[in-house]
């Protein structure tokens, strides 16, 4: 309320007052927190929320003999003094809806910390249910864990039932179950008397002066007769079954959807950020707020009785002022004592307003006799009136356990009555017995209810600090608010609900397991705690018939018996501690909370759309016809071509976003409710459906991720359409949607094998997402994205979508200026369009490689292949850049090899173009090599040092490494002599084959170093031999002959060295030795003495006797694929290594025999020679000796041609053994 104050401060003894002038003043009472009343501990404490009572003044006291018969001449004039007080004295009728008049006021409270929202006529009339035999009759309604208590007047209803019809169904229940001869009781002459006696006692109290100054008894109004001509002055009248006007007319109209927003600081921003106030004025009329909604008590009062929580209304005047700076005010007939019920009436109304004192005056037949001054709690000790305030305290706790067991449906109607002269008191629920008939809106208080439970979760969402905990209480009052809801009449709080309720899935938290200590499953116990109480209403004094005790009846929720059990304490404190079922859905995965968010998204939709008047409706759309998806293949929208001209219009479109373009097909007017509501419900839907896409793309359900993005795409580009401010916010949500969407076709294109499964996945569609996709094509055709979201059947189309996704998402990150605010996302989009980009690359790659291989040797490079290169090449160079741009040294590296493959792709191109015969290595091979080369290089540089990324480090060396070699053997064996010298030729090698080797890692152990130590043994192989060609065919230069000599012998060596690391290249290393052998046989023709001949040939048996490793190594794969057939049968062989070429081995063994015979023949025959000259010498004889038995052996083994070739080689194992014993170890 505008004029609303709180007064915080607190009274010393434990009670609070209103502060001065708004709020009243508090009152000085005894220090400690209870107030000891009657000799027993009572805790009280009242603190006013809002009060429009002026300043008190001190009242008037009478004098004595004062007849108050007479009228005092102020008497029904206006004053503020008496504000809250009819004309006859009493304080104003309790309304029908006085509570939720108070709830709406302070909606803070109500949900949570409230037990009680009631008028204090209601409360006390509930305290004193044992010591009365009124009748007591009140309306209760739940929410949260606080009890609203209203009058039900049965009389008023019954009357309005037989002039209208209405409530027929309950008048016939009243009638058949409590009181078969219902009869409208009239009140009596003495009534109106007492209530005009007391009515000008306190105009005459306010008077200055304090006399009595009657007016000319001609204006003297007559008092009310006993007869009803007028009605019951003080009985407010009973409304018509509360109808909220309805945001759009049975026939509505274009200017029904201008009308303000239910929430709209709600309803268009985020939910913590909208005001604290909702204003919710424009839902109800004058004619509803003088049916009770409107809160118009004098004040309102926060009031803690033990440890019950109540906001009451209050109407009682307080006067002030001098002697006494808080007491009420009353009138007593001397000749009749004051009895209980007054005694508790007095007393619960000081309580309540925190009023330490009362001041009785006394009359008799009208004529006043004297004042006395009682203290409160001295009330519960005065003479006929003495009562326990701790029997008031157990009843009042009892009635609110008994109300909190029963009362647990948040929306209904419970009645708790009880008939006049009887102690059984039952509770009814009215809803269900409403739902019997033909019309539950024939309940008056379905409208509030609804209406509270909506602004009480509104409240609650707002309370960013608390609101996760209570959001099984939220959930619960907005559904209960959406079933009380005719959906026809009220679209509005209906949408507004299903958006908030769509809004406690929280879609984007992280996924984890749901934990006991989760504070959504917290929520049902702090919303409903065992130890929350709340309290029922009552209802005016009247008069009913007495009726006897009614049998029992299976209508009623519960009953009390007897109302002397309220007095046993604690006596319904613990039974029937049933709690409404308000937990949070535990949601386990992703799936079933997306699912329920978009089916409260779609009864909003549906309330929007309902609401919306078409000029010229749309084609009915059946909910059960799935829509088509349309599947178009890829060559009839001209390929990724067609892809460009689509990008240029999604630019263009984006870019009028910025300028705010509108376009809806249902003739929604922007700004108006219907056009904000459906902006979020579409918001939220898109959210929902990229949160399923993400899940079903972390499992690998690509078609279903397609299907769902594309759901994404088409809910955000109808809210394009229906945005008149595009938000950065939005802006950025539709760039992690095309991001995903990229991610998605990407992993299509990488597993095609599986398309059938993701068309099928693809194309199934639920009821839900179409009804919802329905509601989009009110607004929009939806196609805005469809270039994104095709499955397309073409690997290069797949892969050209994913890249155009990302290349939008970039895009919108860069004209927005999102990039500076979302750096991580700007990061990951950059990265997925450098990877797609490489992918590309490298299928355009692959593509000219398959050309190349089909294409006849002799033909040259095609077209086709060129125009295959250059588009792989740009795929790199953009990727290239990407990375670039973001320091990703590492990606750029690995592109940059790529980029490296390509050249060499392009070089072989070249190289297979032209004659073989006459081939040579041309320029062009070159050229592609030393570009191939530049990029390895850059691509090092790129990582700096191996540190970075030792893995990429060691990938690029290797192809750089391969490709020096590479071209180093091709200008070997393809020399290009036509255009080169030899020299030049054989420095350009030697240089390449020694940086193939500067980047060959022989040492670091990996899985590659294998493949390194022989590629480091075949360069060392290959200088070898080419130093050794050179030594052959050079003539003259001895210096430079020399030089070549020591080199082939050093890369023999070291060719040996790596070739005997390795267990599967006995054949290669043979051949090395072979060669050595041949070498030293070419050393030994320029040789003229017999000395250095013999060395020689020396040397060279050596080297024959350390091929003997080489030659164990093939002996043992031999003998194993002897037995590889048998051991086949049983177990096979798991580790076995692949298997010799035999034609090679035989080839080199039988090259190896007629060596060695050579060199054994050489050296008997001049070991014989040296003999017949020199004097014998011992160790030349045995040489001798074995040289010739060896050669014996050899030439018979050599002669037996049928001997197996396993059989050969252990012969010539035999014989090396032979010949080692006599060898030194002087070679390598």
């Amino acid at each position: 309320m505008g004029d609303s104050k709180e007064a915080a401060a607190e009274a010393p003894g434990g009670l609070s007052l209103p502060a001065q002038g708004e709020a009243e003043e508090p009152a000085q009472l005894s220090r400690g927190s209870a107030v000891f009343l009657g000799g027993s501990e009572v805790k009280s404490r009242a603190v006013v929320k809002y009060s429009s009572a002026p300043a008190r003044t001190a009242f008037a006291r009478l004098e004595e003999k004062t007849d108050l018969k007479l009228p005092p001449a102020n008497w029904l004039r206006e004053s503020a003094k008496l504000a809250g007080t009819t004309i006859l004295g009493n304080s104003k009728k309790s309304k029908p809806f006085s509570s939720f008049g108070m709830a709406y006021d302070f909606i803070d409270s109500v949900g949570n910390d409230v037990d009680v929202v009631s008028d204090s006529e209601n409360i006390k009339k509930l305290l004193k249910i044992p010591y009365s035999k009124s009748h007591v009759s009140m309306a209760v309604h739940r929410v949260g864990r606080t009890l609203l208590l209203d009058e039900l007047d049965i009389q008023e209803l019954f009357m309005r039932s037989s002039q209208t019809g209405d409530w027929t169904w309950l008048k016939e229940f009243y009638q058949r179950l409590i009181d078969q001869k219902w009869q409208r009781k009239k009140k009596s002459k003495e009534h109106w008397y007492q209530k005009a006696i007391l009515s000008k006692f306190l105009y005459y109290s306010i008077n200055g002066d304090g006399a009595a100054q009657p007016v000319p008894s001609a204006t003297e109004p007559q008092e009310p007769s006993s007869s009803d001509q007028t009605g019951d002055a003080d009985q407010a009248s009973w409304p018509a079954p509360f109808e909220m006007p309805s945001p759009v007319s049975e026939d509505p109209s274009a200017s029904s959807q201008g009308s303000d927003p239910l929430e709209p600081s709600y309803i268009v921003g985020h939910l913590a950020s909208a005001p604290k106030e909702q204003n919710l004025t424009t839902l109800f009329s004058d004619g509803e707020n003088s049916q009770g909604l409107k809160n118009d008590f004098v004040r309102n009062i926060l009031w803690t009785f033990e440890d019950i929580h109540m906001l009451v209304g209050s109407n009682m005047p307080i006067f002030g002022g001098g002697r006494y700076p808080a007491v009420s005010l009353r009138l007593r007939d001397n000749n009749k004592p004051i009895n209980v019920l007054t005694g508790i009436d007095y007393w619960l109304d000081n309580l309540i307003c925190n009023v330490p004192e009362l001041v009785m005056c006394f009359h008799v037949n009208g004529i006043v006799q004297k004042y006395e001054m009682i203290k409160t709690e001295e009330i519960p000790n005065l003479e006929n009136s003495n009562f326990s305030t701790k029997v008031i305290k157990d009843i009042a706790q009892n009635i609110l356990s008994f109300l909190k067991s029963n009362c647990t449906k948040e929306g209904h109607t419970y009645w708790l009555f009880k008939a006049s002269g009887s102690d059984i008191v039952k509770l009814y629920d009215l809803t269900t017995l409403c739902e019997e008939t033909e019309d539950k809106y024939q309940n008056p208080f379905t409208m509030p209810v609804a209406i509270l439970l909506y602004k009480v979760a509104c409240n609650m969402m707002m309370k960013k600090n608390q609101n996760k905990k209570y959001y099984g209480t939220i959930r619960t009052l907005l559904l209960n608010c959406v079933k009380l809801l005719d959906k026809s009449r009220h679209p509005q709080i209906i949408a507004s609900a299903n958006y908030m309720l769509s809004e406690l899935f929280q879609l984007d938290e992280p996924k984890k397991e749901e934990s006991p200590e989760s504070p959504l499953n917290e929520n049902s116990d702090e919303s409903y705690s065992e130890e929350e109480e709340e309290m029922p209403d009552s209802d005016e004094n009247g008069s009913y018939s007495t009726s006897s005790d009614p049998p029992d009846d299976n209508k009623a929720v519960a009953i009390i018996k007897s109302v002397g059990e309220l007095s046993v304490p604690e006596k319904y404190k613990s039974i029937h501690q049933i709690r409404p079922s308000c937990a949070f859905p535990v949601c386990h995965d992703t799936e079933e909370r997306c699912r329920l968010v978009l089916s409260y998204v779609l009864e909003g939709l549906k309330s929007v759309d309902s609401s919306i008047k078409k000029e010229s409706d749309l084609p009915a759309a059946d909910p059960n016809t799935p829509i088509p998806l349309k599947y178009e293949d890829e060559s009839a929208r001209g390929g990724p071509e067609g892809l460009e001209k689509q990008m240029a219009l999604f630019l263009d479109k984006m870019g009028s976003l910025q300028k705010g373009n509108y376009s809806s097909q249902s003739g929604m007017i922007p700004g108006s409710w219907q056009h904000k509501m459906k902006l979020q419900l579409i918001l939220k839907s898109s959210k929902a459906y990229y949160v399923l896409s993400d899940a079903a793309m972390s499992l690998q359900k690509y078609g279903r991720a397609l299907r769902y993005i594309k759901l994404a795409l088409q809910s955000h580009d109808t809210y394009c359409c229906l945005c008149t401010n595009m938000l950065s916010e939005v802006l950025l949500f539709l760039s992690q949607y095309l991001t995903l969407c990229g991610d998605i076709q990407l992993m299509l294109a990488q597993n095609a094998n599986n398309r059938a499964a993701y068309l099928e996945e693809f194309n199934y569609q639920t009821k839900e997402d179409q009804e919802i996709l329905h509601s989009l094509h009110r607004e929009s055709s939806c196609q805005g994205f469809a270039w994104a979201t095709d499955l397309s059947t073409d690997l290069e189309s797949q892969l050209s979508v994913s890249c155009k996704c990302y290349e939008a998402a970039h895009e919108i990150l860069q004209f927005s200026n999102l990039k500076s605010q979302n750096p991580e996302h700007y990061v990951q989009v950059l990265k997925r369009m450098g990877n797609v980009r490489n992918e590309i690359g490298v299928f355009y790659m692959n593509q000219a490689a398959a050309l190349q291989s089909e294409r006849v040797v002799s033909k040259s490079v095609c077209t086709a292949e060129q125009q295959l290169w250059k588009k792989s090449f740009s795929c790199f160079e953009k990727g290239i850049h990407n990375f670039e741009s973001i320091d990703d040294a590492t990606n750029a590296a690995l592109l940059l090899c790529n980029t490296g493959r390509l050249m060499r792709i392009c070089a072989q191109a070249h190289c297979s173009a032209g004659d073989e015969f006459k081939r040579e290595f041309s320029p062009e091979e070159g050229l592609y090599y030393n570009k191939a080369i530049d990029y390895y290089l850059k691509a090092l540089r790129s990582l700096g040092t191996r540190d970075i990324h030792p893995t990429v480090w060691d990938s690029v060396n290797w192809e750089l490494s391969t490709t020096y070699f590479t071209m180093a053997t091709l200008q070997q064996d393809y020399a290009p002599l036509s255009r080169k010298a030899q020299e030049q030729i054989e420095k350009e090698v030697s240089e390449a084959m020694m940086k193939s080797l500067k980047h060959c890692d022989v040492d670091s152990v990996s899985a590659r170093q294998p493949l390194c130590q022989y590629r480091a043994a075949t360069i060392h192989h290959r200088l070898a031999s080419m130093y050794h060609s050179c030594l052959r065919n050079q003539v003259g230069d001895e210096h430079l002959r020399k030089q070549h000599r020591l080199l082939a012998d050093l890369h023999y060596s070291k060719a040996v060295k790596f070739f005997q690391l390795l267990k599967d290249t006995p054949c290669e290393l043979l051949r090395v030795q072979l060669e050595r052998v041949a070498f030293a046989e070419f050393q030994m023709t320029s040789q003229n003495s017999n000395v250095g001949k013999l060395k020689t040939l020396s040397g060279a048996l050596d080297i024959m006797v350390r091929t003997k490793h080489a030659f164990q190594l093939i002996k043992k794969e031999l003998v194993e694929e002897l037995a590889q057939p048998k051991s086949d049968e049983t177990t096979p062989v798991a580790d076995s290594s692949p298997s010799l070429n035999r034609d090679e081995v035989i080839k080199l063994l039988s090259i190896f025999e007629s060596r060695l015979s050579f060199l054994l023949l050489q050296s008997i025959k001049l070991l014989s020679s040296t003999k017949k000259k020199t004097s014998s010498n011992i160790e030349e004889d045995v040489a001798l000796t074995t040289n010739k038995q060896i050669y014996s052996q050899l030439l018979r083994a050599t002669a037996n041609r049928s001997t197996a070739l396993w059989e050969r080689v252990d012969i010539l194992i035999r014989l090396l053994d032979e010949l080692t014993p006599g060898r030194g170890s002087t070679v390598p």
